[in-house]
């Protein structure tokens, strides 16, 4: 689950998913699609997929855009509905902590205890 630290300003939140990681969908329309995490908003627990969860926006002609028309574009999806896959074993995982003897933390594949992270 996602930690919270208070400092004395704002509430900051840890995600065990990092913008970069390769995770896969597992509830909802787009269960079974994998893609790289692109965007990650802590604060509303939810992140954007490359290539997953597309939604149709109407867009009206600019002079940027002399066209207009329907464009497709990838939308936020909770963070409860996708898991991380692991780049060693290749299957989703849960993610667990190990420290090192530097005193570092890093994540580690549940399955095949490997470190996640590219450290």
């Amino acid at each position: 689950m996602a930690k919270a630290k208070q400092t004395s300003k704002k509430l900051v939140i840890r995600l065990e998913i990092r913008k970069g990681d390769v995770v896969e969908v597992i509830t909802g329309n787009d269960k079974g699609k994998r893609g790289k995490v692109l965007k990650i908003f802590p604060e509303m627990r939810k992140l954007i997929i490359e290539r997953v969860h597309f939604m149709k926006k109407h867009v009206r002609p600019t002079r940027q855009d002399p066209k207009g028309g329907i464009q497709e574009r990838e939308t936020p999806i909770h963070i409860s509905n996708v898991m991380l896959v692991c780049p060693n074993c290749n299957s989703k995982t849960r993610i667990g902590h190990h420290k090192l003897e530097d005193g570092s933390r890093v994540r580690i594949c549940r399955l095949c205890k490997e470190m996640v992270d590219n450290r």
